[in-house]
């Protein structure tokens, strides 16, 4: 987020003199550049100019020696007595006495100063401390003390850091000369403005808002040294992209200047540095930060090369096979072919060595640095595509390529150049070099046609004619008349992001105030409430939670990696993915085909950051898209579409039906006084499907399945709809897949098609059955069965013959040994009967005994156990 510093601004537009941070916030807001934050002052109390007038060094018996110093910081901050010190060493006017470590400043030096009351940068407060035998009576400081550096060796040496002893008084307020006590207002740009990550833009917005005074130092008019043309013998400069990126060539501007002579030595002017550092940006040498000031100033990156470390003809190309680079940030990257490349031509071999990556960041090889006398500046135009895709395929979120990928003036390249030429001539003492190169084959921005009428009709604020086209001129747009309410609209050159009506409609109703928008609240329809399925779905989550699950949410993005972690097969369903165009994260371009690719990873970070019981849900959506789907069209703006374009449109957008899934993992019920506890296991992830067909008034059955992943295959169950849908599992995890999510052994899951079995409810409301006052009767059952055969068909069975005396049917007892046979198992059912209008006689019971016993052998091959 851009920093702005006040003063810094007011080069640009005319500022009141009384103008707050807070104040230049409320301006920025009204033409859409929101505040992130207002930084504070770094200083506040008394920091002061001090100069040295005695210095006595003082061994101690750790070893190590401090200064007791005598400073005059002025005469209202003097004290004419010292403790310690006897009074004809104190000077007539005073002096204050400060105890010392460093050592890089001698008597005469002219210092910083803090005193009692003084709060620097971290909330360190200074107060008067007996320290050393001494009491110190404030403290002299070092660049990093002041928050303005990471120097911690030494004192800050006002002469050495570039400050003219003239005019340096002692006393003098420290914080307005170092820039200390500036409020620094913060603020978010959104990705269509990128204009407004300069002070030249923000300038431009602070004018549009409330119509001050605006000077543009982008154009060649307003500098004081307009460049030169280019000539015969600059920097060679070639450009060889024969592949561009979605056809736009990567470089289309590229501009050379040449300083000679720099003093490596010479220090960045303290002005320059406490705006950068204002700005958020670290000083680093003068002609590092002079590119960075400019680019900071005008919105152009630059870079700057050791001339004597590069060989012409610069090449601009796209990256080969095998080819690496070791960034400014001392990484060794791969590159990829797409890459747009800097590149020279040692030893006469064009285009053979890497110095950078275009328009993200150069490379260790020619870095200006302490010996650099000879100074090469690049000031180019870059693809805003291939930037953006360099920069996140390397994670290189540089300043520049934040510039390059929203889109950089290229009127700029020749202005921003010169002004780093007169600033390095000026502070560096370096001779511009005649010789310039300007590789130009820019192109104006194509015009617009806008309705004058369309602002209107989109923003519901009347904007007659005049206010249309007198806002498009006073944002830099060429309007002309087009006839017929029709007008021809021609972008600035730094507003690439103005290229269809609708965008120019944006800027109409920014600038004439999103105020005027009127509010309008719509009725709110009454009497309908929830639909059925919305109640269900609610009943459902609730049902969930109160059984002890999280609800949660997870991003329905997903990669390759997160589905072979399941180990779905190949030509499962689920891989047919959806793949977005313009992904968050490139290691997750698809959208979700099932729930449980996304909440399992919810699971997998719980547990690694030591929650070791994990249960939680989710209800969601998933995307199922179906191969050969037609592409969706581009509706019109500002229109109704057409019947036929929506339906096209219905029929572009894949299925996404909602789903419900939870996962279990570790203690279903905690062990302690009352009990060892309980493991989840495969029955609580049934449970929970059971819970959540209940909740939506469906009778589902169960089934065993064995080769769905990724639950294991002898303890998963299919969850079956009354027509023989499946519509969903339930069971244990898969061993190799709790494995790869590092989720403990034996951990459970369920993931059921809630959309299908919500289609699958009769949709009628639930009835209340009379309660009978008839006692029940009640007979258990023990079938041997083979032990293949599922537990939930033998319950189908008695289900089926108890007939309509059947009041509830549960398995309580399954036994396994030598007494029921090889190859067998037991299983044994209590159920309870009861008639609605009578107590029921013995040959009632025996009707529906003789009934079961016959339905279980007739459906299972059951016999009764004896």
């Amino acid at each position: 987020m851009p920093r702005i510093v006040t003063d810094w601004l007011g080069e640009h537009v005319e500022l009141p003199a009384d103008l707050t941070a807070a104040g230049l916030a409320a301006a920025l807001v009204k033409v859409g550049l929101e505040e992130e934050e207002i930084l504070p002052a770094a200083v506040t109390g008394p920091l002061v100019v001090g100069r040295v007038l005695a210095q006595t060094p003082e061994p101690q018996k750790n070893g190590k020696t401090i200064n007791w110093c005598l400073v005059d910081v002025g005469p209202e901050h003097n004290a004419s007595q010292i403790k310690g010190v006897d009074d004809d060493d104190v000077p007539d006017g005073g002096a204050r006495g400060v105890v010392c470590g460093a050592h890089n400043f001698g008597v005469g030096d002219l210092v910083v100063v803090s005193l009692p009351g003084t709060v620097l940068p971290g909330g360190f407060a200074i107060a008067a401390r007996k320290t050393y035998g001494h009491v110190s009576d404030g403290m002299i400081c070092s660049v990093r003390e002041l928050g303005i550096g990471d120097d911690h060796d030494g004192i800050l040496v006002l002469t050495r850091a570039g400050f003219d002893a003239a005019d340096l008084t002692p006393g003098q307020d420290a914080i307005a000369l170092l820039g200390l006590g500036d409020e620094v207002l913060e603020i978010n740009v959104t990705p269509d403005r990128g204009y407004a990550f300069s002070y030249r833009g923000v300038g431009r917005e602070y004018a549009h808002s409330t119509g001050a005074p605006f000077t543009d130092r982008g154009l060649v008019e307003n500098l004081g040294t307009p460049p030169p043309a280019p000539t015969a013998d600059g920097f060679a400069v070639e450009v060889d992209d024969a592949a561009p990126i979605h056809g736009a060539v990567g470089c289309d501007r590229f501009v050379t200047r040449v300083v000679r002579g720099i003093d490596p030595s010479a220090p960045t002017p303290p002005w320059m540095k406490r705006r950068l550092e204002g700005s958020g940006m670290r000083s680093i040498s003068l002609a590092v930060d002079v590119t960075n000031y400019v680019m900071l100033d005008l919105g152009q990156p630059l870079h700057a090369y050791d001339l004597a470390e590069v060989a012409a003809p610069i090449v601009v190309r796209r990256a080969a096979a095998g080819e690496r680079l070791t960034t400014l940030d001392d990484v060794e990257r791969a590159l990829d072919a797409e890459d747009l490349l800097i590149t020279d031509s040692p030893d006469g071999a064009r285009g053979s060595r890497v110095l950078g990556m275009a328009g993200v960041m150069g490379g260790a090889s020619s870095e200006v640095g302490g010996a650099t006398t000879d100074v090469l500046i690049e000031a180019a135009h870059f693809d805003q595509v291939s930037v953006a895709r360099t920069a996140r395929r390397h994670r290189l979120p540089s300043e520049a390529a934040k510039r390059f990928e929203r889109g950089v003036d290229p009127r700029l390249p020749a202005v921003a150049a010169q002004r780093v030429v007169d600033l390095l001539v000026e502070h560096g003492g370096g001779t511009a070099d005649p010789a310039v190169s300007d590789l130009d084959t820019t192109s104006a921005l194509a015009p617009v046609r806008l309705d004058v009428t369309l602002p209107t009709r989109l923003a519901g604020v009347d904007y007659d004619r005049a206010a249309v086209v007198g806002t498009l001129e006073q944002i830099g747009c060429t309007v002309a008349d087009a006839g017929e309410g029709v007008v021809l609209v021609t972008p600035p050159s730094w507003r690439p992001d103005l290229t269809e009506p609708a965008a120019l409609v944006e800027e109409v109703v920014r600038i004439q105030g999103y105020d005027q928008i009127p509010s309008v609240l719509p009725a709110a329809p009454g009497g309908r409430g929830l639909t059925d399925d919305q109640r269900a779905r609610r009943s459902v989550a609730r049902a969930l939670a109160e059984a002890g699950l999280v609800e949660v949410l997870s991003y329905p993005f997903v990669g390759t990696a997160d589905l072979d972690a399941l180990g779905l097969p190949a030509d499962d369903v689920r891989r047919a993915a959806l793949r977005l165009a313009n992904p968050l994260a490139d290691d997750r371009p698809l959208m979700r085909a099932d729930l449980l690719s996304t909440l399992l990873e919810v699971a997998r970070r719980n547990v690694s950051r030591g929650l070791g019981d994990v249960a939680v849900f989710e209800v969601g959506l998933v995307t199922r898209p179906v191969a050969g789907a037609p592409a969706a069209p581009q509706l019109p703006v500002g229109v109704r579409p057409s019947d036929a374009e929506l339906e096209a449109l219905a029929a572009a957008v894949p299925a996404q039906p909602r789903h419900v899934a939870g996962v279990l993992a570790g203690a279903a019920q905690p062990a302690g006084w009352w009990g060892a506890g309980r493991p989840a296991d495969w029955s609580d992830a049934l449970d929970a499907a059971r819970l959540v067909a209940g909740r939506v008034g469906v009778d589902v059955t169960v089934r065993p399945d064995t080769g769905t992943m990724p639950w294991h295959p002898g303890r998963c169950a299919a969850v079956v709809l009354p027509d023989g849908t499946v519509a969903g599992h339930a069971g244990e995890l898969h061993p190799k897949v709790l494995e790869a999510l590092g989720l403990p052994a034996r951990a459970v899951a369920f993931e059921l098609d809630l959309s299908a079995l919500l289609a699958a409810a009769d949709g009628e409301p639930v009835a209340a059955r009379p309660v009978s006052a008839f006692p029940a009767a009640r007979e258990d059952f023990a079938f041997v069965v083979g032990a293949d055969v599922p537990a939930a068909d033998v319950r189908s069975a008695v289900v089926a013959g108890a007939g309509e005396l059947l009041e509830e049917v549960s398995l309580f007892d399954v036994f396994t040994g030598p007494q029921v046979g090889e190859g067998k198992k037991s299983l044994a059912y209590t159920v309870r009967l009861r008639a609605a209008d009578r107590t029921l006689s013995a040959d009632d019971v025996r009707a529906v005994r003789d009934g079961v016993v016959a339905a279980a052998a007739e459906r299972v091959g059951a016999v009764l156990r004896g």
